[in-house]
């Protein structure tokens, strides 16, 4: 957890010198006090005498790892310790109970390297590496590792398990986040993967204040977390349910706001900041339709010749059905020269001609033919879902 304080919160200790002296704006919290203890104790962890600075390994394991590789290959030698139950159980059944013992880092790594790839392939590996902020060179070190093995490289917020993941997800730009003080300005948080007094240290406070200004806070965190005593509501599901609650709340939005009711609010939000209007090509897979990718420029037939066209989605215009290239899709968002800036911005208007326009979310009444598409289903087994949505 520290590392993430550090990557964020240390740098306003540190560098924040003279706002932090100015007075805080009318109508908020004070935001002070604003540095982090733990990310200014990052120096403690570099040079303090308990800082590990040798790769440990458990005494049992690493004894059977020499053993079996006096006579076997690394892979072969790692399958061997496995494959026996008394070998594999010794060294597994005293977890916890520390028992750790210096190795050496062409060793740790000859035993990282030869777990698990022979018996259920790279694809099974994922891993993370350190936080950039921390340590570029180490950061480059784990994912170019994980890369050429052909394993999967998770994001460190995955590690410390606080990615505000709706920000990055809706608006494209990595924690391109507002400033924690504006949560006084809302009047419902949800704090979803995010266990804000432990993480969040230092903004913490600002979390609990605007509770005095009427904002209504939700937790959803299957243990009772520390953010889960400063909530209004506290949500505890299952472990690995978090999937199935998104839907279900997915489909009471889209259910009370777009199919039994038309909310013009809604529509409107879903038009300018959603990618719902945006048209999916569908390829044939056997005897069903399936959802390909989405529509871009570049698959039209006057489509320019830039290589931009491939990055920009299509969607049709509410008012004629004519297909038109929204602003804000990543193809606009570095402009070349001669081309008109400004078009990343999410507004209501045709990329390409800068007119107003009002996208439309379906095309069930300009429909050329429905069609019958599967879509994955996961419960017991993997199998294929079908539904007919309207086709163009």
């Amino acid at each position: 957890m520290q590392l993430e304080d550090l990557c964020q919160e240390r740098r306003r200790h540190l560098g924040d010198a003279a706002d932090r002296l100015s007075p805080h704006a009318p109508g908020y919290a004070n935001h002070e006090p604003r540095g982090c203890s733990r990310g200014s104790s990052y120096s403690w962890y570099l040079y303090s005498a308990s800082r590990i600075k040798y790769p440990l390994v458990r005494s049992r394991l690493v004894k059977a790892w020499r053993e079996a590789r006096q006579t076997l290959a690394p892979v072969e030698a790692w399958a061997a310790i496995l494959g026996n139950a008394d070998t594999a159980s010794s060294h597994k059944s005293v977890r916890g109970r520390g028992g750790f013992v210096r190795s050496s880092w062409n060793e740790v790594s000859e035993i990282i390297a030869a777990d698990t790839i022979k018996t259920w392939g790279p694809d099974r590996i994922v891993g993370f590496s350190p936080i950039p902020a921390m340590s570029m060179v180490s950061y480059a070190a784990g994912t170019r590792y994980l890369s050429l093995i052909g394993g999967t490289l998770l994001s460190f917020y995955d590690w410390c398990c606080d990615l505000p993941a709706s920000s990055p997800q809706t608006w494209g730009e990595q924690t391109d986040v507002p400033e924690s003080a504006d949560w006084y300005n809302s009047a419902y948080i949800i704090a979803w993967g995010s266990n804000v007094p432990q993480t969040r240290t230092p903004d913490a406070h600002i979390f609990v204040e605007a509770r005095y200004n009427g904002t209504r806070v939700v937790a959803i965190t299957p243990d009772y977390a520390e953010v889960a005593k400063f909530s209004d509501l506290w949500l505890h599901p299952k472990q690995g349910t978090d999937a199935a609650l998104a839907m279900a709340i997915g489909h009471v939005i889209l259910r009370e706001f777009f199919l039994d009711r038309q909310v013009p609010y809604f529509q409107d939000y879903c038009r300018r900041y959603t990618d719902m209007p945006m048209l999916v090509r569908m390829r044939q897979d056997g005897a069903y339709w399936v959802p390909d990718r989405y529509l871009r420029q570049s698959d039209l037939p006057a489509a320019p010749s830039s290589g931009r066209a491939a990055w920009k989605t299509v969607a049709t215009a509410e008012e004629n059905g004519d297909l038109v290239v929204p602003q804000g899709s990543i193809g606009y968002r570095w402009p070349a020269d001669g081309e008109a800036p400004g078009r990343w911005n999410l507004e209501p208007k045709d990329g390409e001609s800068g007119a107003e326009v009002s996208l439309a979310l379906s095309v069930i009444d300009r429909r050329d033919d429905v069609v019958a598409v599967a879509f994955p289903y996961w419960r017991q087994i993997a199998r294929a879902l079908s539904r007919e949505p309207p086709g163009r």
